[in-house]
């Protein structure tokens, strides 16, 4: 995405979890803060790629697509999906859930 450049540092401080792990019909990328100027947010990538991210979904205060695009579709699961595991991906983002594994565990899948 172009005004969000990543390096292989911020790509490092990602999760990336698959629809068999979400429910959804994306891949998504949740993150710990890191050295992000920016609150919350969630990216979203078609597969089966992981990259290039077509769309970052801000979790708070409102679910929206920030940056990208997604259909309607689209981004109808992954609002349902963020606002289920929103406790989840805050407490990730502030590194109070460290591992990827702990992150996954914790997370619920949309039915």
């Amino acid at each position: 995405m172009d005004s969000e450049t990543l390096d292989d540092e911020d790509l490092y401080l990602m999760v990336n979890l698959r629809p068999e792990e979400t429910g959804l019909p994306v891949i998504v990328w949740i993150s710990m803060r890191g050295d992000a100027r920016h609150d919350v947010r969630v990216k979203v990538a078609r597969g089966p790629r992981v990259l290039p991210f077509v769309a970052s979904v801000s979790v708070r205060p409102e679910v929206e697509v920030v940056q990208g695009a997604l259909t309607p579709a689209e981004f109808d699961r992954v609002k349902a999906w963020i606002e289920l595991n929103r406790d989840v991906i805050i407490r990730h983002w502030d590194g109070d859930i460290q591992y990827s594994s702990d992150v996954i565990a914790a997370l619920r899948l949309l039915r």
